[in-house]
C-alpha cells in the first residue's frame, strides 16, 4: 500500500505484532505510545499525523477521545479508533468527533488492512493516484432549501446562509462566503448528496459509499454525522431525512416564469469553485 501510518498504542504486546503485520501489507508505522507524543506530529510540519492513524482510547496520559478530537481540529487524516471499549455510545462519540472508523479489539489484522483501504479510498489518501489525473467536479447547489424543508423548521428567509458549494478537486465547502471545516466522512456524505440534489438516497447506499460496502456498524452512527452535517452548514433543512427510506439534499425550487410554469432548473447544480 506504501503508505505511512501512525499508532497510537500504549500496549506493547499489542503494538509489536500490529506493527510487523501491518508491514507485511506495505504499511509503514510510526509507534507511539502515549496521547502527548501522537498530538506532536511525529511526521513532521507537512504531513504530520502521516496517511493513516490507528488511535487507542485507552491511553496512559489521556482519553483518546481527547486525542481524535485534537487531530482533527489541524488535520483532516483519516483517524481508525481500535479498542477494547465496545459500547455504542463510546463508538457515537469517537465518530461524532471526526473519527473515520471504529474497531473493537480483538480484531483481525486482515479486516484492520481492509478498513484502512476503504478510508483511504474515501479521502483520497490512497497512493498510486495517476498524476495529471483530471480532477474530480465540484458542486454548487443553489440555496436555500425552500418550501420542500418545511418539515425541518427552517428559519426565517433572513436567516437563511445562501448558496452551498462543495468542490470535490480540493475537498472544501462553503456556504456563502464562509468556508465549512468537515471531517473526511462529512465531507463524503455531503459530495454523495451533491451528486443528485434533491433526489432521496437510502440509508443502506450512503453506509456502503461513505464507510464500507460491508459495513455492519450500527446505523445510528449515520444519523449522528447527519445531525453534526447540519449544524456545521448553519441550517437545518440544507439535509431532509425520510423516515426508513434515506436522506436527501433539499434545493431551492425555482421561481415561476412569466406565463406562471416554473422556469427551468439549469445552472442550480453545477460543477463550480468560490
Amino acid at each position: 500500500m506504501g503508505m505511512q501510518a501512525l499508532l497510537i498504542e500504549d500496549d506493547e504486546t499489542i503494538a509489536e505484532p500490529l506493527i510487523e503485520g501491518l508491514r507485511n501489507y506495505g504499511l509503514s508505522v510510526t509507534w507511539v505510545a502515549t496521547g502527548t507524543e501522537g498530538l506532536s506530529g511525529p511526521f513532521g510540519d507537512s504531513d504530520p499525523f502521516g496517511d493513516v492513524v490507528l488511535l487507542d482510547l485507552g491511553l496512559p496520559d489521556m482519553d483518546g477521545i481527547d486525542v481524535c478530537r485534537g487531530i482533527r481540529q489541524v488535520s483532516d487524516v483519516p483517524v481508525i479508533i481500535l479498542t477494547a471499549r465496545g459500547a455504542e455510545s463510546d463508538k457515537v462519540l469517537g465518530l461524532e468527533l471526526g473519527a473515520d472508523d471504529y474497531l473493537a479489539k480483538p480484531f483481525s489484522l486482515r479486516e484492520l488492512v481492509a478498513r484502512i483501504r476503504a478510508v483511504s479510498r474515501r479521502t483520497g489518501t490512497t497512493p498510486g493516484t495517476t498524476a495529471g489525473a483530471a480532477p474530480a467536479r465540484g458542486y454548487s447547489v443553489s440555496g436555500p432549501p425552500g418550501p420542500a424543508a418545511a418539515a425541518e423548521a427552517l428559519p426565517a428567509a433572513g436567516d437563511v446562509p445562501g448558496t452551498l458549494v462543495v468542490d470535490r478537486r480540493t475537498r472544501q465547502v462553503w456556504v456563502g462566503r464562509s468556508q465549512v471545516a468537515l471531517t473526511p466522512k462529512e465531507f463524503e456524505l455531503l459530495a454523495l448528496l451533491c451528486e443528485d440534489p434533491g433526489a432521496v438516497c437510502s440509508r443502506r447506499r450512503i453506509l456502503e459509499h461513505v464507510w464500507d460496502p460491508y459495513y455492519e456498524g450500527a446505523t445510528k452512527t449515520l444519523d449522528v454525522h447527519v445531525a453534526t452535517l447540519r449544524r456545521k452548514l448553519g441550517h437545518p433543512g440544507w439535509i431532509q431525512t425520510l423516515r426508513g427510506v434515506g436522506f436527501r439534499l433539499a434545493v431551492q425550487a425555482p421561481p415561476p416564469g412569466p406565463t406562471g410554469r416554473s422556469r427551468g432548473h439549469a445552472g442550480a447544480f453545477e460543477g463550480a469553485s468560490p
